[in-house]
């Protein structure tokens, strides 16, 4: 018996001394690797044949017990290293390097595919790793032996201070080796063989791999953890066939990408949010998943905003205009504000009849109305209402949510959307996140990262800077329950080719009309003088309630809120309905004169009916028993019917007038009437051929039906937030560009039906069909209305189709007035600025209020610092007002404050990035007008 050191004697060289032509040589060694084979090369080449045994389970597939066992061993050798180590060890590395492993890779696996047999241990036994090569005249055995390595041969330096390997030549010794290695190399309960394993992997180093397949094996190893979580239960089942249905075949890459990863997060996690920029198609993309689970008998309630209910029901019922006829939806529609309702019908549907708790998934369009979580001490939230008899009650509940812009003001925003998927109970979801705080943390973390963020200098205020201070499981959260891709994500990451490209965007235009260019008519800013001087006290009586009485009343109208922590008081909910109310009049006012004349109308009416209960009571002596809060004027815009719902200031309030300071009401009230009967002698004069605002109007959509910006397109669409001055711009125009310019025009408001210049001889058009006559190609006239030769080109709506629209076939968006939240803005111009587009170029074109910026932002803001619970802040406002600042004596100054607030203030209406919600792009537009 020899001692080999591998420093003095090296194991490579005394097989180099016993290897002869027709040498057999068996191994057993828990490792191969070809550079071995390169050392040993010459003797190898020559050899008869070569029997090797894997003494722990290699390339064969481990039970779970053995694999708990092995790795508990001290000295054990990980499966994929064993693996691995046939092109190299960790310690072969400068081998590696020398940019020769496809010679040698070739060379070993031709000698293997000629004189090797592979076989891997397949069980938990373990087997003394040993080299025995048998000659004619005699055996030699090494043993024992760390692997078949360079290193193991002596060749390389490995990781053994103190090794000793024994040279056995004697028949004695020898013999027990040679008789157990032949006993166990035919037993294919102990050994299975993976020679063909072998060589794959060594033929692995040397073929030339394509760019695409180095590029997978990148995205594999950088995306294994994610892979690893998934499974078949959470995938889209494609046995359902939802790829052969009609709204599959109808979306774009992009979508179908969505429609899976939506599929996927809502069977992994229960809820999940849709939040694509304006403009890229969330409606279908929704209706695939929903199509999905109707595949797979689950009921579906589909709940939205009232004015885009039809949008919604087209596709679930047997009209014309359902372009998915053959798919048949079976989903329900419901509005946001039946969650509130007990009774009365909506769309068919007996509300005190629905089973709400036995919907399988419910998708929440434009979720942002979910946002808050107030609460009301005679009543369920409709919040409340869809967590505790939606979502939590009944069968299990998966909740689909979609929304451009998740977040308004404030990170609380996502959470509470959040909620509704993991039924209000946080661990639900952090349980299967890879987080290591909970989800009110991270929220919270989030907030007060973003609060450090937004005082930085502007130059510092970066979307860098904010992602930096952002933990990594806010991160993980969003990524996990949220998808969310702007227009540049899609451009740049998907094939356009079949679904287009979006348009060119001109600069924006803005027009400054007055009122009028009568000189008895007073101008903007003393109108909105005297408009801020109104106290409008019709609409706080409580503040007239006289002390003694006043704890009654506060016991009656006061909210509990936060759990007893606070009170939501009705004095405060009529200060925040006073500034409702004030800002309602300068929005309609800037609207059109008749729709600010129509308010003013409907305020005389109210003082007049409240003071004549005054006057009779004090007739009567103070016997008259109560007095009511008059109803609210009902054309408010979208925005401020949503706070009226939220602040919950629906119910009438009664208080007695003799528990009343009347007198002092009386007084106010006689004020404020003759300040709004002043103001309405004057407006009222102001007849349609006077009315600046609207000649002008009148002119340029002439001018472009003439001199379109692509070619033939004459479509222009006209938004307002106010029915009254959609109405008033209908009776107005439709005639006249009918009789002088032979086009078609329509209405469509949120109330009452809509209206158009076409001859129908049985029946109006509904607000489908008149969408589709506008938009023809993108609502697929050709195939739901084949029998209307006509079409619409000027389209004069409210924010009722703001939402949820595809109208790209028109290139001409104008606004007659400015919402004062810009997010209103990119939703209206997300109708025709939209993938997909047949237009080269679109058109913006703003009408702002003829009053300097600096009387504006004076004014709104007094009016913003009376409002409590009023959501119109001052992002939305200076967004828009940066575009007015082209006059030249309002460019300096103005300059620094909008790279302060603008910025700022966007941000802190997102409480994102802004460029992931495309306000980046609006206000680009805006600062354009600037520069």
């Amino acid at each position: 018996m020899e001692t080999i050191d591998n420093t003095n004697i090296l194991l490579g060289d005394q097989l180099k001394e016993v290897l002869f032509a027709h040498s057999k040589l068996k191994i057993a060694a828990p490792c191969f690797s070809m550079y071995a084979f390169a050392e040993l090369k010459k003797v190898l080449s020559t050899i008869e044949s070569l029997e090797f045994i894997f003494t722990s389970p290699t390339f064969v597939a481990e039970k779970a017990t053995d694999k708990i066992k092995k790795e508990h061993r001290e000295f054990y050798i990980p499966k994929a290293q064993r693996e691995h180590s046939l092109y190299g060890s960790e310690f072969e590395i400068h081998l590696k390097n020398k940019l020769n492993q496809k010679a040698i890779a070739k060379e070993c696996a031709d000698w293997i595919k000629n004189k090797v047999t592979f076989k891997s241990n397949r069980s938990s036994a373990q087997i003394q790793p040993f080299i025995a090569v048998t000659n004619t005249a005699n055996t030699t055995v090494f043993t024992p032996v760390n692997g078949f390595t360079a290193v193991d041969l002596g060749y390389q330096r490995g990781n053994v201070l103190l090794g000793f390997t024994h040279k056995m030549t004697q028949s004695p010794l020898v013999t027990p080796y040679l008789q157990i290695f032949e006993q166990i190399w035919y037993d294919q309960e102990k050994l299975e063989e993976v020679t063909g394993q072998v060589i794959r992997h060594i033929e692995s180093v040397y073929h030339e791999n394509s760019p695409e397949r180095i590029y997978f094996i990148l995205l594999y190893n950088i995306f294994h953890d994610f892979l690893d979580d998934i499974n078949e239960d959470v995938l889209a089942n494609e046995r359902t066939g939802y790829q052969e249905t009609q709204i599959w075949q109808k979306l774009f890459n992009f979508q179908k990408d969505a429609a899976v990863s939506l599929i996927n997060k809502l069977e992994m996690h229960n809820g999940c949010i849709l939040a694509d920029s304006v403009g890229l198609g969330k409606t279908f993309t929704a209706l695939a998943v929903m199509k999905y689970y109707e595949l797979r008998n689950k009921s579906v309630l589909l709940l939205c905003p009232k004015k885009i209910a039809d949008n919604w029901l087209t596709y679930n019922r047997n009209v014309t205009t359902n372009l998915f006829a053959k798919d048949r939806f079976n989903y329900e529609v419901l509005c946001h504000t039946d969650l509130s309702r007990t009774s009365g019908e909506s769309f068919g549907t007996r509300l005190d009849l629905v089973n709400w708790g036995n919907y399988d998934l419910v998708v929440i369009d434009e979720s942002h109305n979910f946002r808050n979580n107030l609460a009301v001490n005679d009543r369920e939230t409709r919040y409340q209402k869809l967590m505790n008899k939606v979502i939590k009650s009944g069968v299990k509940t998966k909740v689909l949510m979609l929304s451009a812009t998740p977040v308004n003001n404030r990170f609380t925003d996502l959470r509470n959307q959040l909620a509704l998927a993991y039924e209000g109970e946080s661990h639900n979801l952090s349980k299967d996140l890879k987080i290591t705080h909970s989800i009110e943390e991270i929220f919270k973390n989030a907030q007060r990262a973003f609060n450090t963020w937004s005082q930085l200098p502007p130059q510092q205020r970066t979307t860098k800077a904010i992602l930096d201070r952002l933990d990594i499981d806010f991160f993980e959260l969003l990524d996990s329950v949220t998808i969310a891709r702007s227009r540049k994500h899609i451009e740049t990451f998907y094939d356009t080719t079949d679904i287009g490209h979006f348009p060119e965007r001109k600069r924006p235009l803005s027009f400054h009309c007055p009122l009028t260019n009568r000189e008895d008519i007073v101008s903007f800013n003393e109108i909105f003088e005297r408009l801020t001087s109104l106290r409008l006290s019709i609409y706080c009586p409580v503040n007239y309630i006289l002390k003694s009485k006043l704890k009654d009343y506060e016991d009656l109208y006061d909210t509990q809120v936060a759990g007893g922590k606070g009170k939501l008081k009705q004095a405060d909910r009529e200060k925040s309905l006073v500034s409702l109310m004030t800002t309602n009049l300068l929005k309609r006012l800037e609207s059109s004169v008749y729709a600010f004349c129509k308010t003013l109308q409907a305020l005389q009416e109210n003082h007049k009916k409240v003071l004549a209960q005054i006057d009779a009571f004090y007739q009567a002596d103070g016997m008259t028993e109560v007095t009511d809060v008059p109803e609210l004027i009902s054309d408010l815009d979208e925005d401020d019917q949503e706070t009226l719902q939220e602040a919950s200031i629906g119910k009438k309030v009664a208080i007695k007038l003799k528990d009343m300071d009347w007198s002092s009401w009386q007084h106010d009230l006689n004020a404020d009437l003759k300040i709004i009967e002043e103001l309405y002698y004057s407006v009222s004069k102001i007849d349609p051929v006077n009315d600046i605002k609207l000649q002008h109007l009148k002119r340029h959509v002439a001018d472009k039906i003439e001199r379109p910006i692509n070619v033939n397109n004459k479509k222009v669409l006209i938004f307002t937030a106010f029915a009254d001055t959609a109405h008033y711009l209908y009776e107005q125009l439709a005639k006249t560009f009918l009789t002088n310019n032979q086009v078609h025009t329509a209405k469509i408001t949120g109330s009452g039906s809509p209206a158009s210049t076409l001859k129908t001889t049985n029946r109006s058009y509904g607000v489908q069909e008149i969408l589709t006559l506008f938009s023809p190609v993108s609502k697929s006239k050709a195939i739901v209305m084949p029998q209307e030769p006509e079409e619409i080109d000027v389209l004069i709506a409210t924010d009722c189709i703001s939402e949820g629209q595809n109208l790209q076939d028109c290139d001409y968006l104008i606004n007659y007035d400015i919402h004062w939240n810009p997010v209103r803005i990119l939703q209206r111009f997300g109708r025709i600025d939209r993938i997909g587009s047949p237009n080269q170029f679109i058109q913006l074109v703003n009408y702002w209020p003829d009053i300097s910026l600096d009387e504006y932002i004076g004014l709104k803001e007094r009016v913003e610092n009376r409002m409590a619970i009023v959501d119109v802040t001052a992002t939305g406002d200076d967004n828009v007002l940066s575009a007015e600042a082209n006059d030249m004596s309002y460019r300096k100054a103005q300059l620094k404050r909008l790279q302060k607030e603008v910025i700022e203030l966007e941000d802190l209406k997102t409480g994102v990035s802004i460029t992931d919600l495309g306000l980046n792009d609006f206000r680009m537009d805006l600062m354009g007008l600037l520069d």
